[in-house]
């Protein structure tokens, strides 16, 4: 998440000194991304540069609060309406890792895929217990409910991704290991250019994600 347009959504409350909007940023995300005070004074810096904020009074123990401008505010309402982009392609780790043993000749991605499985079901366990030992689902409470739209999130995306290993274990169970290993390509590739139709033949044995119903 963008700590610019997070900090500029927080200033739209009122004025803050720097380790006020670190603490107003940690209990409005779920503590699930923390953000330290040098990064804060850092973006305040150049927010403060690009006319979006402006500094303002001075405490009597020299806290100096900001507040945010017309430009800025503009900005954080424009963030707050606005999708988020997903990129295109992927830069997942897991994905990229088992599309590339899944090619591997003699190597076996069967295990691999059943040990990320194992550990995928563990994470999401943990998950679900910390989801359960946190109180009543209907709290009002404004901290609780920030943890639990960002716990919830991560519990859709570890369902998911076990959907998907189960979804690509069973996929591999239809190709023998030699049918879909790819030798070294002897061709030079050309500078700049990726060896020809190596993406094409990976990507068949992942597929997509299954999406959860």
């Amino acid at each position: 998440m963008s700590v610019r347009q997070s900090l500029l959504a927080i200033l739209d409350q009122g004025p803050c000194y720097g380790y006020q909007l670190r603490t107003e940023y940690d209990r409005r995300t779920g503590s699930s991304s923390p953000v330290n005070v040098g990064q804060i004074y850092t973006t305040l810096e150049r927010l403060e540069r690009d006319g979006l904020v402006a500094k303002g009074d001075t405490d009597d123990q020299g806290h100096v609060y900001y507040e945010i401008t017309d430009p800025g505010r503009a900005e954080a309402r424009e963030w707050l309406s606005s999708p988020v982009a997903r990129a295109s392609g992927t830069r997942d780790e897991l994905a990229l890792k088992l599309a590339l043993a899944a090619t591997l000749p003699g190597v076996d991605v069967a295990p691999i895929v059943q040990t990320q499985r194992r550990a995928s079901l563990a994470a999401l366990q943990d998950l679900r217990q910390a989801r359960r030992a946190t109180g009543r689902a209907d709290s009002a409470d404004g901290e609780e409910l920030a943890w639990r739209v960002v716990t919830d999130a991560l519990m859709f995306q570890a369902e998911a991704e076990v959907r998907w290993l189960d979804h690509l274990e069973e996929h591999l169970a239809h190709h023998r290991p030699r049918e879909i290993a790819l030798p070294l390509n002897a061709e030079r590739p050309r500078r700049g250019r990726p060896p020809r139709a190596s993406a094409a033949a990976a990507a068949p044995v992942l597929g997509r994600r299954t999406p959860i119903s």
